[in-house]
């Protein structure tokens, strides 16, 4: 081992050296131990199960007619929907779809992914922009006004 190196790079060395350099692949998404298809395949109920308290019992109270349509329709087009329904959980059979959500203001386009189960539409639409902090607006001290130069 040279000098100074530490174990760890000196393994990484001698993979380079001898050609068997690792490369990571990517894992397929598994969620609370369950993969896509299987999700796909279990009924709303079933899905249920592996969800947090909140989300679960939320279900549990019965979608509301406003999810239920919002369901129906996401089932019977291809399109891109768009949907005041903020308080609807991202179910498996939204994965890959595209929906807009509105925000108070527009409606902004969210693509749903796998990671996203379990979670509020509302989540990913924010209906509040980050402050972005100027000069002294209106209101402020006579001191405050200004600004020194640099």
């Amino acid at each position: 081992m040279a000098k100074g190196s530490t174990p760890k790079t000196a393994r990484r060395k001698a993979r380079k050296k001898k050609g068997i350099a690792t490369t990571r692949r990517k894992k397929e998404f598994t969620y609370r131990g369950r993969t896509m298809d299987d999700l796909k395949k279990m009924s709303i109920e079933e899905f249920t199960t592996l969800l947090n308290a909140r989300t679960r019992r939320s279900i549990k109270r019965g979608i509301t007619d406003q999810q239920q349509r919002f369901l129906e329709h996401l089932r019977r087009t291809d399109d891109v929907i768009k949907t005041h329904n903020r308080n609807m959980i991202v179910l498996p059979e939204m994965v890959g779809r595209t929906i807009r959500i509105h925000s108070g203001k527009e409606f902004q386009q969210v693509t749903i992914m796998p990671e996203m189960l379990g979670h509020y539409l509302g989540e990913f639409a924010l209906t509040r922009k980050s402050v972005k902090h100027t000069g002294p607006g209106v209101g402020a001290t006579r001191s405050s006004k200004f600004m020194p130069l640099k």
